[in-house]
């Protein structure tokens, strides 16, 4: 009798991308289509980069496979597939947005879409209440971010994705800390799962990338639409490193998920912390919420130090191991001081409402050895009084 086939793992989703568009080289790794036009009647109906190309659906089809999803549109960084979807709105829009996203998704919604007459609304998703707000306002598009950037708030992506169901709205997730291996917002009822593959998809700090994952046919229709009128697509040499990249992304996020639990739990106790937020903490607010819905903690610390700007930076400056820096989700570790940094387009009244201090730094955790990070944050934290 033959056994039934099992569905792959995570491991073997990520490494295997099928098609390489490589017909009788027998090529494992497919090449870089360093091409800008196609020869008509190509079998693989390829014409023009900017509308498609063997790099974009190669890395597509893995996409779509490690997050468990029907289709998968790629872009050239993070903040372009947030533009792909933004760019689907009309005027009058209302978009109901939680009120801790990332910097960028702040400032193209308040100072780009608001010329075009889309009305941004900022909701605490992390308050029950909020769930309410979703029938009352009636959005055309909730968008959360979770664990948000950098409070690493986690909103329960169940219970507003019925909510918004139950009014006919659509919901995008911006699941870049996370990633598909450790939640899948699609699962928990997300129209729309949107991911920097700059970050922890790649992992190497070395490729600009972004995607959008869906099951519904028609919202997948509109990012091929913008992926090619608005010019959102990504390089075949970018699409090439990430596909690299993410065939090692289950290995690297276990070394850096049980660096940043040790991090979390070795500096709670430091007395020049006076807070550590890690979802999967005990004293994180929402920790039953990320218990239920998240497979890991991620590999974020954020932490208030019992420090000024100039202090913060200090800390900063003196780490061997950390580099400061934007960005995160690489190999090497980095350290980033939001309020000057990937938060500086917000404006002071709102980072103050939200509690995004000049002592909040956010460590994005590497692969290096768990000691020496700890070590190297021991003695640049020793600088404090």
């Amino acid at each position: 009798m033959q056994r039934p086939a099992t569905a792959p793992a995570d491991s073997t989703r990520a490494i295997h991308h099928g098609d390489s568009f490589a017909e009788g080289t027998g090529t494992v790794m497919p090449p870089i289509y360093a091409t800008s036009t196609f020869a008509h009647g190509n079998p693989g109906g390829f014409d023009y980069t900017r509308s498609g190309n063997p790099n974009f659906r190669i890395l597509e089809a893995v996409l779509a496979s490690v997050e468990q999803c029907a289709h998968a549109t790629v872009f050239g960084s993070g903040v372009s597939a947030i533009t792909a979807i933004a760019s689907t709105l009309r005027q009058g829009d209302r978009v109901l947005c939680e009120e801790n996203l990332y910097g960028c998704t702040v400032r193209l919604f308040e100072q780009v879409f608001a010329k075009f007459g889309v009305c941004t609304e900022w909701v605490d998703f992390t308050d029950a209440a909020a769930l309410a707000t979703i029938a009352e306002r009636k959005p055309a598009m909730v968008w959360l971010e979770s664990p948000t950037n950098p409070l690493l708030k986690v909103i329960d992506l169940e219970a507003v994705c019925t909510a918004a169901r139950s009014a006919g709205v659509p919901v995008v997730v911006d699941n870049t800390f996370a990633t598909a291996l450790v939640q899948r917002p699609l699962a928990l009822g997300a129209t729309l799962s949107l991911t920097s593959t700059t970050k922890y998809i790649n992992g190497h700090s070395d490729a600009l990338g972004g995607a959008v994952c869906c099951d519904d046919p028609a919202w997948h229709q509109k990012m091929v639409f913008a992926q090619k009128a608005l010019g959102l697509m990504p390089s075949p040499f970018d699409c090439w490193l990430i596909t690299r990249g993410i065939k090692t992304l289950p290995l690297r996020l276990r070394q850096q998920m049980a660096s940043a639990a040790a991090i979390a739990d070795h500096l709670a106790a430091h007395p020049a912390v006076a807070w550590v937020r890690y979802p999967l903490r005990t004293d994180h607010p929402q920790h039953a919420v990320a218990q239920r819905q998240m497979r890991g903690g991620g590999a974020i610390v954020t932490l208030g130090l019992n420090a000024n700007r100039d202090l913060a930076y200090a800390v900063g400056k003196a780490l061997r191991w950390f580099t400061m820096a934007e960005s995160l989700g690489g190999v090497e570790s980095l350290i980033c001081h939001p309020a000057t940094m990937t938060h500086a387009a917000v404006s002071v009244d709102v980072k103050e409402k939200l509690g995004i201090s000049d002592g909040l730094v956010r460590l994005s955790v590497g692969c290096e050895d768990t000691a020496d990070l700890i070590a190297d944050l021991d003695q640049a934290l020793s600088l404090l009084p």
